[in-house]
């Protein structure tokens, strides 16, 4: 063996490296190697380059496969009926009135009939066809409304599909334990980790969970970790315990009023004075009750309003706050906190046993009317008291169509809420008869669905008037948009006579006609829509 060895040869380009060369210059000033130079050039180059990419392919190493998903879980509810299927599909799939012009003409919004179709499916029990998901979850990414019906109705295969592409990560933050199903009321190791451990989101979603459960429970957990969260999150935790709020909850309430963040210590309060026997309730009836007095020495008894002085610290620690806002006179303000957060019962045993609509009657001095009635309003929101709601609302076909101190819709709005559903229809439909439909649209959004028929008919009626009256039909978009959602689907055979073009008189807005018989015709046709969707879901 010789000791000295032949010197080690300068690497060379790769064959590919010089095709890709000399195709980029050009055979005239690069020959392709292993080619002659000339007019055989060019394709003597494609040549050796199809056999080099053979020869490239065949030498790669296949690579390691990728672990393969674990299989969906099953979803053990009945399939969908092939007819609601189709439906459903149509539903995702074809979105009519989003075009320009302004002019919806008469096919139905099937897209706002989603949240119904989904609702009804729910109720029944279906599972999602698994084709579908993928348009159910990109429907539900776009809309939130859509999501906890969409996420209920797509069952675990929604979570499986979520980790699968991250355009659908709304699935697991919905779910605690990020697509994991609720741990069992006696896991406690793997609830206590997981409220210990898991996002922010997860942690929510658990305690919500849990507080609807297990009210005691969820109280339990949340005190563990207390004293080490973050404001904004004790916030958004205290929150869910509105949840079977009960006077075991107290004790934790009271402890939260000296918190750190005056958002909290306001929430604690707010939850305590909505416990009528609660400490807090007490101690605002007494300060709420030395503010209001009944008045005799007049000709009719009249409420009398002594406002508090100063903001004093035990009114602050029970969450009034002392500074107003602007435009607002601080003692005003610190009553109307006071008589908010006081038990509605403290009235009638401090106003001479009046009933709660005779109180609302008696006149109040000193233009503090507005004021009490508005607190009233609230408290009786807050406590969910429907018969200081009645008094407060008053008769809907009354000038004002409430009490004074219910001066806004949203506010009469709130106040129905307190109401059961046929109470709550009959009202609004009796304030449509008396004042028509021009206001009504924030009342009809707290009725039950589908719409009792004396409200149906109500509003039917109105939006014939007004048709009659040559309104302007967009006046009214909104109202007919949720009669096409809410008005019973058994109510279409009484439009029939509607959906002819009227003759326009002189002072009817121009084409009003038109927009109008479009308008009922597509009422007409989405109510039955609604009618052959439930008939495909089947009965309850």
């Amino acid at each position: 063996m010789n000791s000295t060895s032949a010197p080690e040869a300068a690497p060379t380009p790769s064959a590919w490296e010089e095709l890709v060369t000399a195709a980029l210059l050009g055979t005239e000033r690069r020959t392709p190697p292993g080619c002659a130079p000339g007019r055989e050039a060019p394709a003597a180059l494609l040549d050796a380059a199809a056999v080099e990419t053979v020869r490239r392919r065949a030498g790669l190493r296949p690579g390691p496969a990728a672990r393969r998903p674990e299989p969906a879980a099953e979803d053990p509810r009945p399939p969908l009926p092939a007819a609601a299927a189709r439906r459903l599909a149509m539903l995702l799939s074809d979105r009519p009135g989003t075009g320009g012009g302004g002019r919806r003409g008469t096919a139905p919004d099937l897209m706002e009939l989603l949240p119904q179709w989904l609702a009804t499916a729910n109720a029944r029990g279906f599972a999602a066809p698994p084709e579908i998901l993928p348009a159910l979850l990109d429907a539900a990414r776009g809309r939130t409304d859509l999501r906890p019906a969409a996420l209920t109705f797509a069952g675990p295969r929604a979570v499986w599909l979520a980790r699968l592409n991250p355009d659908w990560r709304f699935a697991l933050r919905a779910t605690p334990g990020g697509g994991t199903s609720l741990p069992r009321p006696e896991d406690t190791d793997t609830i206590r980790q997981l409220w210990q451990e898991g996002l922010f989101a997860e942690r929510v979603a658990l305690l919500s969970a849990l507080r609807a459960r297990e009210p005691a429970t969820a109280r339990e957990l949340l005190a563990t970790t207390w004293t080490t969260e973050r404001a904004e999150d004790r916030l958004m935790f205290l929150d869910s315990l509105r949840t079977g709020l009960s006077p075991q909850d107290e004790p934790f309430l009271e402890q939260s009023l000296t918190d750190r963040s005056r958002n909290v210590r306001a929430t604690a309060a707010e939850l305590l004075s909505a416990l009528p026997d609660s400490a807090l309730a007490a101690r605002m009836a007494v300060r709420a009750g030395a503010c209001v007095a009944v008045d005799h020495t007049k000709d009719i008894p009249t409420l009398t309003v002594e406002a508090p002085h100063e903001c004093d610290p035990s009114m602050e620690r029970d969450g009034v706050v002392s500074k107003p806002p602007t435009g607002r006179g601080e003692r005003s303000w610190w009553f109307g906190q006071l008589v908010e957060a006081a038990p509605l019962p403290t009235w009638p045993a401090r106003l001479g046993g009046r009933t709660p609509r005779e109180i609302v009657a008696l006149p109040v001095a000193d233009d503090w009317q507005g004021e009490l009635h508005a607190a009233w309003c609230r408290a009786a929101v807050r406590q969910r008291d429907a018969e200081w709601a009645r008094a407060l609302l008053g008769a809907p076909a009354s000038p004002e169509a409430g009490g004074p101190g219910a001066v806004s819709l949203a506010e009469r709005a709130k106040l129905l809420s307190t109401l059961d559903a046929a109470e709550r229809a009959e009202w609004v439909a009796g304030f449509i008869a008396a004042h028509g439909l021009s206001e009504a649209f924030q009342l009809l959004g707290v009725c039950a669905v589908p719409w009792a028929a004396p409200l149906g008919r109500a509003v039917v009626d109105a939006l014939n008037i007004a048709r009659d009256a040559g309104s302007y039909p967009w006046s009214f978009s909104g109202v007919m948009g949720l009669a096409e959602r809410c008005l019973d689907p058994s109510e279409a055979g009484r439009l029939n006579g509607l959906l002819a073009v009227p003759d326009e008189s002189e002072d009817a807005s121009p084409g009003a006609g038109g927009y109008w018989a479009e308008a009922f015709q597509r009422l007409v046709t989405t109510l039955r829509l609604r009618a052959a969707m439930a008939e495909e879901l089947g009965a309850p």
